[in-house]
């Protein structure tokens, strides 16, 4: 029987081995922007198909979240982590050879999957391989900073692999650079805590299905339009099966997620900055490079490099944070995370379509700044928010928060840029013409939205015009929902609690 990693011996190995699975997870996550355009090119997808291709995989992440979470806890830690990967790395593979774009969808979803349950598992196993106390804090210092750097460098990773290989190049490398894991991942020590009580499939699944229902109605609203019958259905549904997850979760002995600690101000505060963060920052790292491919005539490569000023600071911030938190009390530093993110998006909403990076610069270096300051303090705020005994509930629900997050804000600013891209064109060139040409720009393709014949200058410049309006408005109402938050956050947080027991 092969030998397994356990007592002080397993902690390195442990640490090591789930940094090196996680680390492709925002790669492959942000990263597939910069390949939407030579993914519709090449497997003649629409716009909305393409969308499908990212807010899939957000869409699982987020859904299988919290039930690969308590699942772990059941049929092991280990297994749970193993499994994820596995599976992630079988998506990879699945994706690069996929003929159509619905087998890529497919694909995708199903790496979200295995994202959720290698990053639960992982972190499960991480919390019991190193007892509480220094130890834990340097190794998840470590997992953070591995997630930092996929994030910072993956945007220009997946640029530069989309150039030089194409869009299967970038899924086929991270499935050969997850290889080495998999028979690494079983020699780790097994660990599992079955909680009380039943598992909760039905929260499980009613949460997954109401957060499908919703993303249907945002991508398929702009092409369909918001009145039609399958949109307005997908709404009803989400609102439907929201309300039963509200009501599984409240009846249910082990819920998922435990709903009541947001009647907790402090807790509730901590909860929305990733959600709201979500808009100005993660949604940014998706629309951003096709945005400058189109009206900027950027490679996927520059994109990626242009978007390291917005990723970058991700690195940067935490270790300065942590000495900021020392002198600055903890509710100025939550709500200049989110001040930050607003002066980035309404300096960023001021640059003109066509502006190289000395001009973008500014605004998305603030921006990240905030997302980055966030990294080192809403974690550890949300678990200290509520009493110790209530902790890991906590950390359930306020990573569920944060996935739903992202996966609202991309599915929504999406929306918000084709409806508005697409008027801006309909009126003068009609409704076909302007689907078309806003379906490739999204996708970073401003070739393919231009038709040959008269005209086409102009109509390349109406159409950058177009996309570039669309933007800026989408910045100026993520300005506006970045100063809403970043006052509620700040009236929430002073709001005094009674005292907890801690012992």
């Amino acid at each position: 029987m092969s030998p397994r990693y356990s007592g002080p011996a397993r902690r390195a190995p442990t640490l090591a081995v789930i940094c090196a699975a996680v680390l492709l997870v925002p790669v492959t996550a942000t990263g597939t922007a910069e390949a939407l355009g030579d993914i519709g090119a090449d497997l003649h997808a629409g716009l909305d198909a393409t969308q499908w291709v990212i807010n899939a995989f957000f869409l699982t992440f987020a859904a299988f979240m919290a039930g690969t979470g308590a699942l772990a806890d059941r049929v092991g830690r280990r297994r749970m982590f193993a499994l994820g990967a596995g599976v992630f790395t079988a998506s990879m593979l699945l994706a690069a050879a996929a003929p159509d774009v619905g087998v890529l969808i497919a694909a995708r979803a199903l790496a979200g999957v295995g994202a959720a349950a290698a990053s639960t598992g992982g972190t499960a196993l991480l919390a019991h391989a190193y007892p509480a106390g220094p130890g834990r804090t340097r190794a998840f210092a470590w997992f953070g900073t591995t997630l930092g750097l996929g994030l910072a460098f993956g945007p220009v990773i997946a640029g530069t692999l989309v150039g030089a290989a194409g869009w299967r190049g970038l899924f086929a490398a991270a499935a050969v650079a997850l290889l080495p894991v998999l028979p690494l991942s079983a020699l780790l020590e097994e660990s599992r805590a079955v909680p009380g009580g039943p598992m909760d499939w039905g929260g499980a699944a009613a949460f997954t299905l109401a957060l499908a229902a919703f993303t249907v109605g945002v991508i398929e609203g702009p092409t369909l339009g918001w009145t039609h019958p399958v949109v307005a259905a997908a709404f009803a549904a989400c609102a439907i099966l929201g309300a039963a997850f509200a009501m599984a979760e409240r009846r249910h002995p082990a819920p998922l997620v435990d709903l009541s600690l947001l009647t907790h101000p402090r807790f509730a505060a901590i909860a929305s900055i990733p959600f709201l963060l979500a808009f100005g920052f993660v949604a940014l790292t998706i629309v951003l490079p096709p945005y400058l491919m189109a009206t900027s005539g950027y490679s996927a490569r520059q994109a990626g490099l242009t978007l390291m000023l917005l990723t970058g600071p991700t690195l940067v911030m935490p270790p300065v944070t942590g000495v900021l938190a020392r002198r600055v009390p903890q509710r100025a530093l939550l709500v200049a995370t989110l001040l930050l993110a607003a002066a980035g998006t309404a300096l960023l909403a001021a640059v003109p379509a066509g502006a190289g990076p000395a001009r973008l610069a500014a605004p998305l270096l603030l921006i990240g700044a905030g997302f980055g300051l966030s990294l080192a303090v809403v974690d550890g705020a949300a678990v200290s928010s509520v009493e110790p005994a209530r902790a890991g509930m906590a950390a359930g629900l306020f990573n569920t928060a944060r996935i739903t997050g992202e996966v609202v804000a991309v599915a929504v600013l999406g929306a918000v840029l084709s409806t508005l891209t697409r008027a801006s064109l309909t009126g003068r060139y009609g409704e076909a013409r302007a689907a078309l040409a806003t379906s490739r720009l999204l996708q970073g393709d401003i070739a393919g939205a231009v038709p040959a014949g008269a005209g086409r200058l102009e109509f390349a410049r109406l159409a950058s015009a177009g996309y570039a309006d669309a933007l800026h408005t989408a910045l100026w109402l993520l300005t506006l929902l970045s100063l809403a938050g970043a006052l509620a956050v700040g009236l929430l947080m002073s709001v005094r609690e009674p005292a907890r027991v801690t012992s």
